[in-house]
């Protein structure tokens, strides 16, 4: 299987999920069965349904959480040396070249990315443009309304 990358924070923040699974949702769900069982006749019991499909996910989710961790590739954006180029982990300070608008973003893994705290996934778009650039260059992002140009003005590893 291919390696995940993920920053620390971002392995920090599964397994503190996983943990959460294992230790709160799951035995709650088994107390949560238990109770819909005691209600009686299982194969009209809406109650008891909808507590084994939440066990599902949960278990299914455990599996998912577990196998990124096993393959995750943990990269601490403080130790990288990039000579100032674009990479996973970076944060780069960003130029709209047609609104002036400046923006800056930590490229993280897929599970990390959150655009309201201005972390984006290795695999959008702006991302991939941004990967290998420097500060000074410009990246041309094709954007839903229209191709879209950004001057890179700072890359932090931070």
């Amino acid at each position: 299987m291919t390696k995940i990358p993920l920053t620390i924070a971002g392995a920090e923040a599964l397994r503190a999920e996983l943990h959460h699974l294992k230790t709160v949702e799951r035995p709650g769900i088994i107390v949560a069965i238990a109770e819909a069982r005691s209600h009686g006749d299982l194969s009209e019991n809406a109650e008891y349904d909808a507590a084994k499909d939440r066990q599902g996910f949960i278990e299914g989710r455990i599996l998912e959480v577990e196998n990124k961790l096993a393959n995750a590739q943990i990269i601490d954006p403080a130790l990288l040396d990039a000579d100032g180029r674009c990479v996973f982990g970076a944060t780069v300070t960003l130029e709209d070249m047609g609104s002036g608008q400046i923006t800056t973003y930590q490229i993280v893994g897929d599970d990390e990315a959150d655009i309201k705290v201005g972390k984006i996934s290795v695999g959008s778009p702006v991302a991939r443009a941004l990967i290998g650039k420097y500060a000074g260059d410009l990246a041309e992002v094709q954007a839903p309304n229209g191709m879209r140009e950004y001057e890179i003005i700072e890359v932090t590893y931070v």
